[in-house]
């Protein structure tokens, strides 16, 4: 790290605004009026959220980003705009230009013009290029299965690859104030400031991986500050008004995990370790476009109350490859429930298993998959649940049923088989929780590898 190089800014503080598509919405408005931030990180996407949109995009060509993304810009842009708060999105989906467009429209009705550039990022999503690709000899076979995409060709219904922060940062070169992306990932919505804000090289790999390992402990928004916290969980403060996390960022790629002062929530090691493990696979191989990060190397320490300080990360080269989310179809399920009360509850539950399963049997049905539940006596730990303590008398029970197959009209006959029960199964039956269910087409997950050379990101700079 040269001293030109780290003198380009002191410290970026980049504030966590959402975490999923359906996080809070007050979120983004709290961290932007909440105290001071240089950018706003907002992570919108899932595996499954991306046929969701493919699906949108279909049936009408403005749509297949994140809808709920626009109105809440259009309440936070007058104070981006004044403070010169920039913002990282994937809220683009499967349509960033059209997520962008009416982003721009807002802006304008806002009286913004000539005050914002948006930076469309494009070029993740190879729906269109599959067939071409598999022509190319490029298998996309799947990482847990070692099966050749071929197979489901047929079924798929989007296909997106992940592209890192290297395309959000040419977008943030080029002046952009709010930069809308496809599939990027999580952690690149976060290490792509930090790379703009220090400097830093393609193959500071150390650096890398610290910005990485930063956006990857902010990506699922409050979780990292006292949200789906386990450690004592009862004595965190104030989780109505939870401050989403902060990373404040340093040119050597040190960091600290804070929240704006005055709300609730808490950040300690305990709960950044939480996070840090979440969804991390291998600890020494921590695989991203940009940089392999060692989670091995990372070390924490409590720098004052609700400040995580964060150091040591190191990181390897990143590979010639890049993941591919594709998504297909996979038949149908449905689920129904039935709620039996005292006395015997579990019982009645148990036996109106019985007979339901008995009759879908006479009636020749087969299918892939069928789960019972028993929730208030088994559905969150499963058989553990009933071994590790004799079952007591319980108030009520609810029987949840499911059952996954090819064949729609199948899993149709089943809808009609449950709610019959209500009168000639077990008695008391207090519930029939929402009614007949319908069959659900089910969106199965492929993942794959694909030559980062196949995959050609495009940025597109616009003025509102």
């Amino acid at each position: 790290m040269t001293a030109q190089r780290a003198s380009l800014s002191p410290t970026v503080r980049i504030a966590a605004g959402q975490g999923f598509w359906g996080d809070w919405l007050e979120a983004p408005y709290r961290q932007v009026t909440g105290g001071p931030i240089d950018y706003l990180m907002m992570d919108y996407l899932a595996e499954v959220t991306m046929s969701i949109m493919q699906k949108q995009k279909s049936r009408d060509p403005s749509l297949g980003y994140a809808t709920d993304f626009v109105p809440l810009m259009e309440r936070i842009l007058p104070t981006l705009a004044e403070r010169g708060i920039k913002v990282t999105a994937n809220a683009g989906g499967v349509n960033p230009r059209a997520c962008a467009e009416a982003v721009a429209a807002a802006a304008r009705a806002l009286g913004l013009a000539g005050k914002l550039k948006i930076g469309i990022l494009t070029g993740d999503d190879l729906l269109g290029r599959l067939d071409g690709l598999l022509a190319r000899g490029h298998q996309l076979r799947n990482l847990d299965t070692g099966r050749p995409l071929r197979d489901v060709r047929d079924r798929v219904l989007s296909a997106n690859a992940y592209l890192g922060a290297w395309p959000v940062v040419e977008a943030l070169r080029r002046d952009a104030d709010i930069v809308i992306t496809g599939r990027v990932t999580d952690t690149g919505l976060t290490l792509a400031p930090m790379i703009h804000a220090f400097g830093w090289r393609p193959d500071d790999w150390d650096l890398l991986a610290a910005g990485t390992v930063a956006g990857h402990t902010i990506e699922c928004g409050a979780q990292c500050s006292g949200g789906n916290c386990l450690v004592e969980w009862q004595r965190i403060p104030d989780l109505a008004n939870v401050g989403y996390p902060i990373v404040a960022a340093h040119p050597d790629g040190t960091f600290e995990i804070t929240k704006h002062a005055g709300t609730g929530g808490r950040i300690t090691v305990a709960g950044v370790t939480e996070q840090l493990v979440y969804e991390m696979g291998n600890p020494a191989e921590y695989i991203t476009p940009d940089c392999v990060a060692d989670f091995t190397t990372i070390r924490l320490a409590q720098a004052g109350k609700d400040r995580v300080r964060v150091s040591g990360v190191r990181g390897r080269p990143a590979t010639d490859k890049l993941k591919v989310s594709i998504a297909y179809s996979y038949g149908y399920k449905a689920v129904g429930s039935l709620v039996y009360a005292w006395p015997d509850a579990y019982k009645k539950a148990k036996a109106a298993d019985r007979v339901l399963r008995q009759r879908l049997k006479d009636l020749g049905l087969g299918f892939e998959a069928m789960l019972s539940e028993f929730v208030g006596a088994d559905a969150t730990h499963g058989p553990l649940a009933l071994a590790s303590a004799p079952l007591g008398e319980l108030p009520e029970v609810q029987l949840r049923i499911g059952v996954r197959s090819p064949d729609r009209a199948a899993v149709e006959r089943f809808t009609r088989e449950i709610a019959p029960l209500i009168l000639n199964g077990p008695p008391s039956v207090t519930g029939f929780a929402g009614g007949r269910p319908k069959p659900e087409q089910i969106v199965a997950y492929w993942p794959a590898l694909v030559d980062k050379r196949m995959v050609e990101p495009c940025v597109e700079i616009v003025d509102v």
